[in-house]
């Protein structure tokens, strides 16, 4: 039995290891912590829903040269994330995939296990990715059997999602950590640049991945809806939304816009197509007001999703 393990986490080290770097279209890719190398660009694919939804986002992603997909236990579609990949027909090896773990499956003796059904719901042997959702529960002891997981080569990177109410908060999971986190994925677009926590994760070597890239839809499309963006966009014959996608990537941020619908998706990608200039850069940097649209408190979330448990 042990070499039985020791042989499925060489294989899955391997498979880590021989990630396929060479994308569609001029994509880019970024080196974590620990060497493995992610595609800097993504599909997202939080609240869409499970079953035809999310299994045509993500073939039409995939099918647009989109390489690197991201869901989570909590959105509830992974099976169809995974039976999507399985059907499109690429080697496993070339496409990224992200899923992330809730806290009721925090704990020593309890993630390692909780990681083995997401595999199976996901209908994959190894996960690129895998972050601790929130910053609640026994999130220590799950950061743990991250360790072994990655060590086991069930997993080729690990990180952290919403350590950023506070740097204590932070810092609790981070300076005990014997593996630093390869990602940080928090709020970050145009009018919340998280400054400070770009300062934090680079003082560790961690890699910030955005969500809300666009703002989300709690702020009803105002960054998308900016004076400052849409001059940039008619000068270069762009949207909006691609101009702030393409800020992400020159900023150096992993970035996973969601969208289900096919014409978002292809216009997403070609991101890649224009670069903008230092000078439009400092038009955008000139935006930041840090204005977040996920306002929640850390003692709001613990009242929310405290009790809240998946399971599956």
């Amino acid at each position: 039995m042990k070499r039985f393990l020791i042989l499925l986490a060489m294989i899955s080290a391997a498979c880590c290891s021989a990630q396929n770097t060479t994308l569609p279209i001029n994509q880019t890719t970024l080196t974590l912590n620990n060497g493995v190398v992610i595609p800097q660009f993504g599909l997202g694919v939080y609240s869409i829903p499970a079953g035809e939804t999310t299994y045509n986002s993500v073939l039409a992603a995939l099918k647009a040269g989109y390489r690197h997909i991201d869901t989570a236990h909590a959105y509830q579609n992974e099976r169809s994330v995974g039976q999507a990949v399985k059907d499109s027909g690429i080697p496993r090896e070339e496409i990224w995939i992200t899923s992330k773990l809730w806290p009721n499956e925090y704990g020593e003796g309890v993630t390692l296990k909780q990681l083995d059904k997401m595999l199976a719901r996901l209908g994959l042997e190894y996960l690129d990715l895998v972050y601790l959702h929130q910053p609640l529960g026994d999130y220590n002891g799950a950061w743990k059997e991250l360790e072994k997981a990655l060590e086991m080569g069930k997993v080729c990177a690990i990180g952290i999602s919403d350590f950023d109410f506070n740097d204590e908060l932070f810092e609790s999971i981070v300076v005990p950590a014997k593996v630093k986190p390869q990602m940080f994925q928090i709020e970050c677009h145009p009018y919340a640049q998280r400054e400070h926590w770009q300062e934090m994760a680079a003082k560790y070597n961690i890699q910030i991945e955005s969500w809300f890239p666009l703002g989300g839809r709690d702020s009803h499309g105002e960054i998308l809806r900016d004076p400052v963006i849409n001059a940039i966009a008619q000068a270069h014959g762009k949207s909006a939304a691609q101009v702030i996608i393409r800020w992400h990537l020159q900023k150096g941020f992993c970035v996973v816009p969601g969208s289900s619908n096919p014409a978002h998706i292809q216009e997403n990608i070609e991101s890649f197509s224009f670069t903008l200039s230092d000078d439009e850069m400092k038009q955008i940097a000139a935006l930041n007001k840090e204005k977040r649209y996920f306002t929640m408190t850390y003692d709001q979330i613990k009242a929310w999703m405290g009790d809240y448990e998946l399971w599956d």
